[in-house]
């Protein structure tokens, strides 16, 4: 068979999975659940990390707890879409303590812990909520894929297998065990698990994305683009839109493009992803990355720090952000989201080579002369060197250059000449985009946004607590 029989012959049985996919009620876009998200790596090491999106079953049941435990969680649902993720948690750990019955409490959370890098008590709470309610599969779901997320795949595949056994007909645990298995690259069983999901439950999204996500790991961009457009778009009358206001479909596509190259358009759906799902972190980096790389760091600006309200541990949050306050002159700023970074993980390349373009063009850093400046900064280009390995051929890496235009400054310094300052004539926002090649003899370049999807990578989903309206539709 040709390939491009292949390729049809896949995109018919797509087609047929995705078939009546609009049956069944249509949930409110306010109320984002794992249609709204499934997996992804922060980062995404071919979509090895996994976070739950979506703590909402989509049948439409009413909360039940007592009266005083649901004023608490009516109360975190609020601070949760007003970006404060951290009244969001004392609200629904009030709602615990008033009802431990409430399991939709205890389910949401979870998913503000798992939001604060709390793994072991989101797991706790994810754990309670099913015991509480043993049928209730958006928490079976949620703890299944949280141990994907904490690199537990086996223990995450047996666990969610055994509810399956249990739970035949639970849609959402046959969703979330598929994901699974497309992170292991079984990508048979995948495909075949979230279309038996749809027959049991045609409006299951989280299934639907599913199908999409496994194409893209497995580099079947086509395929997957197919079905983010029968999700997203529809074809024709006949076949409308599945679920138009998915922000992780939005998101998916987004990274699609942006890996094919296909700027103006990736930038469209990550805006869309973003007025979908204020607190999807991954979203909110992507467009900022792009900002950032086009020199327009006050825009990214609050990108990124509401990327960082809603995922305080983001790493790639933090890198982009301490280069948007270099580009803006605020250089301890900088330095802070820099060290934040390299304490979490100090084999990261990018950070130090934006620590090193912090120190070479900075004006002046606190606490420190020229002379302390420059060494540090020809530590950074070094270590980043060191950390960066051999380049892959035809990329564009101006460390070099970057290393010996310090080396020449601490000559200048050292041989007690009177140089122009370890940032003259770089004002700080005057970066050029990444990728752009090396910098003009004067100016400071702009670092390479961190946020730009590695093949056989796959977004992060976002966690939401229940009930977290969508933002008006607007970036």
């Amino acid at each position: 068979m040709s390939a491009r029989r292949a390729l049809a012959a896949a995109a018919f049985a797509l087609a047929a999975a995705l078939a009546g996919a609009s049956c069944g009620p249509k949930k409110d876009a306010s109320a984002p659940d794992m249609a709204k998200g499934g997996l992804g790596g922060a980062g995404g090491a071919g979509g090895g990390g996994v976070v739950n999106a979506g703590p909402v079953d989509g049948s439409g049941e009413e909360a039940k707890m007592n009266a005083s435990a649901l004023g608490h969680y009516r109360r975190g649902l609020e601070l949760w879409r007003s970006g404060d993720v951290a009244g969001a948690k004392k609200a629904f750990r009030d709602a615990t303590a008033a009802d431990p019955q409430a399991y939709q409490a205890f389910h949401s959370l979870g998913t503000v812990q798992e939001r604060t890098g709390e793994l072991d008590a989101a797991l706790t709470s994810y754990r309670q909520a099913s015991t509480v309610s043993p049928n209730y599969e958006p928490a079976i779901a949620a703890y299944g894929l949280l141990l994907a997320r904490r690199g537990n795949v086996t223990e995450a595949d047996d666990y969610l297998t055994d509810k399956k056994a249990r739970m035949p007909r639970a849609a959402l645990v046959l969703a979330a065990l598929a994901e699974v298995k497309s992170i292991k690259r079984d990508t048979g069983t995948a495909q075949q698990l979230a279309q038996d999901a749809l027959k049991i439950n045609p409006d299951c999204r989280p299934a639907m994305v599913t199908l999409a996500r496994d194409h893209y790991r497995n580099r079947r961009l086509d395929l997957s683009l197919y079905a983010l457009k029968a999700i997203l778009d529809g074809e024709g009358q006949n076949n409308p839109p599945r679920d138009k206001d998915n922000a992780e479909a939005h998101l998916l596509r987004a990274v699609i493009l942006k890996e094919l190259g296909r700027r103006a358009p990736a930038i469209d759906e990550f805006q869309k992803a973003v007025a979908l799902r204020p607190d999807l972190a991954d979203a909110r980096v992507q467009l900022a990355a792009y900002l950032l790389e086009s020199g327009n760091a006050q825009e990214a600006l609050p990108h990124l720090e509401a990327a960082l309200r809603y995922d305080p541990n983001h790493l790639l949050a933090h890198l982009n952000l301490g280069d948007a306050y270099r580009l803006l002159g605020r250089s301890a700023d900088a330095k802070r989201e820099f060290d934040y970074v390299t304490t979490r993980d100090a084999s990261l390349p990018q950070a130090q080579y934006s620590l090193g373009l912090l120190y070479l063009f900075s004006p002046s850093m606190p606490g420190m002369d020229q002379k302390q400046q420059i060494s540090a900064a020809i530590a950074a280009f070094e270590r980043y060197q060191q950390l960066r390995g051999k380049p892959q051929p035809g990329s564009s890496d101006d460390s070099d250059q970057l290393l010996l235009r310090a080396k020449a400054k601490q000559g200048e310094l050292n041989a007690g000449s009177q140089p122009a300052g370890a940032g003259s004539g770089a004002p700080a926002g005057s970066g050029a985009p990444a990728g752009s090649g090396a910098p003009p003899p004067d100016a400071a370049p702009a670092a390479p946004a961190a946020g730009s999807a590695r093949p056989g990578a796959a977004p992060a989903a976002a966690a939401a607590p229940a009930g977290s309206a969508a933002a008006p539709k607007q970036k």
